[in-house]
């Protein structure tokens, strides 16, 4: 009896999700952790060394990855199967779509927006091989448009499909197949019910790893910006301590928000997110030069859409240049290490909307999203560093974290630029905030095999140590190294994702598009 009545926290313990998994994550990231902190030199040789090879010897595969990934999804959009409905034939959208999109935004790519919007603009204005194929001198005009047709390349439709395509194939197995809301379930056609075995525990474990330590990279970056807006604001001193006191009190905001569930905290945010950015959009347009945004973003949409073959299918010839490893590699990378996490959002919020809704919707929405937010903040940027004298372009190669403030105050309204450094410092606050519980729900999602809403208690436990793993690796220098290891956690998911596509094609084969939809498995299995 004693025996028994010791064992009864241990089984309340591991109460609503796989054991086998959630002893085996923990055990994962903490190895990982301890590596990267105790001996941080060796890891930042190995996973530099990882990044590097990738960049040097499978930049063409990560490009033709990313390529097959947005034929892909174009060919099933446009196919019979896109009208297939994500769930009952008879269901409708869970969310509107303003909510939809904002949540799909905030998860994805608000955070990284804030920080290189700007930045990267005014980094390839200074050069890039397009510009010195075309023979364009850097700091000019022309090499204005280039930098904010290079930006919004490594923002749109390539890294969108990633995601979107990702998110379709989740949904598809999870609302249509009834299979868990899991990675492992798009595999179904392919390993049966092996996908409850090893094979499938593996499948989710890197699942887990890339949006543990994407999220948490994502977050020691954007707790810097956070730290450099507080400066700008209240003098607040550029230290790792005050970063990891920011990590800890977004960490806590996070957690709170994840525990609330998706439909009141996470959706309130996400919205939240949006109509203060429109706020800053309006700030830029009518601060700035608004003739030339407007003039610029017409130009931009026709010159991407122009470019997007050639662009999307460029690999560089100079074995010596490291300019697409730093830039195009290092997105295309980024995007697949983020596709479990943002793919499994989508998944969540797209119960009831066509296949051809979600791939649309998601792909072309956020690209036109993700490309007014550069033209209006990066063509801010480049048109003060072009004609108003002022030298941003120093600024960001210097402090990347400092450029956003430092272009609010360049705009020279005194009246707002205070108001304004501060709601663009709340602004990454809250996207980084949603970021971090959507990461929260994701990764305990799969561990409570498919279950929308985890237990509470995992999601505090894995909020928290998002935050602290975050805190940690900035305490032990270690965000650099964990950066890369994220990219190469991507050479893995690639080829995953690649066989999601062909065990998805298979699936829809035996679909009688027009026929109710008939469920394979059980949702509770």
């Amino acid at each position: 009896m004693q025996k028994e009545q010791s064992s009864i926290p241990w089984r309340e313990l591991f109460a609503g999700v796989d054991k086998t998994m959630a002893v085996a994550s923990t055990t994962m990231v903490l190895a990982f952790v301890l590596f990267t902190v105790l001996q941080p030199d060796l890891a930042n040789v190995i996973y530099t060394g990882a990044k590097q090879y990738i960049e040097n010897e499978l930049g063409w595969y990560y490009i033709l990855t990313v390529n097959v990934v947005l034929l892909v999804s174009l060919m099933i959009a446009f196919s019979p199967y896109g009208k297939l409905r994500l769930g009952r034939d008879e269901e409708r959208p869970e969310f509107s779509n303003f909510t939809w999109f904002a949540m799909l935004f905030s998860a994805a790519v608000g955070t990284g927006l804030l920080f290189w919007s700007i930045a990267e603009p005014l980094s390839h204005l200074q050069g890039n091989p397009f510009i010195a194929m075309d023979g364009v001198a850097p700091n000019t005009l022309e090499s204005a448009q280039a930098a904010l047709r290079i930006t919004i390349f490594h923002w749109g439709l390539h890294g969108w499909a990633v995601y979107i395509l990702v998110g379709a194939i989740l949904a598809y197995f999870a609302y249509r197949r009834g299979l868990p809301m899991t990675i492992r379930s798009a595999f179904y056609p392919l390993l049966g019910d092996r996908i409850y075995g090893p094979i499938g525990h593996a499948i989710d474990l890197l699942a887990i790893f890339a949006t543990l330590f994407g999220t948490a990279t994502t977050l020691g970056l954007g707790v810097s910006q956070m730290n450099a807006g507080l400066n700008s604001l209240f003098g607040l001193e550029i230290s790792a301590t005050n970063q990891v006191l920011l990590v800890l009190g977004v960490t806590v905001a996070a957690t709170v928000s994840a525990v609330s569930g998706l439909k009141k905290g996470i959706r309130m945010l996400s919205e939240w997110n949006i109509h203060l950015s429109m706020v800053l959009f309006a700030f830029f347009i009518l601060a700035g030069p608004t003739v030339f945004l407007l003039t610029i973003f017409t130009t931009s949409v026709g010159d991407y859409l122009g470019n997007l073959l050639p662009m999307g299918f460029w690999t560089s010839p100079d074995p010596e240049s490291q300019w697409q490893g730093w830039w195009t590699i290092f997105y295309w990378g980024w995007w697949l290490s983020w596709g479990p996490y943002v793919g499994m959002f989508i998944a969540r919020i797209s119960r009831g909307r066509t296949i051809r809704e979600v791939l649309f919707g998601g792909m072309f929405a956020a690209t036109l999203g993700a490309m007014v937010w550069i033209v209006i903040f990066g063509g801010t940027a480049l048109h003060l560093q072009l004609f108003g004298g002022v030298d941003l372009a120093t600024v960001a190669n210097e402090n990347v974290t400092k450029v956003l403030f430092q272009t609010i105050e360049a705009l020279n309204v005194p009246w707002a630029t205070s108001f304004m450094i501060g709601m663009a410092t709340l602004m990454i606050v809250t996207w980084f905030v949603t970021s971090a519980d959507s990461g929260t729900l994701v990764i305990c999602t799969i561990l409570s095999q498919g279950n929308p809403n985890p237990p509470k208690t995992y999601r505090v436990i894995w909020g928290l140590g998002l935050g602290a793993t975050s805190a940690v690796l900035l305490l032990a220098g270690g965000l650099q190294a964990l950066q890369t290891a994220a990219i190469a956690a991507a050479l893995p998911f690639s080829i995953a994702l690649l066989v999601m596509c062909y065990c998805m094609f298979k699936a829809l084969a035996s679909e009688q598009v027009g026929q109710p939809v008939a469920v394979e498995q059980s949702e509770a299995s």
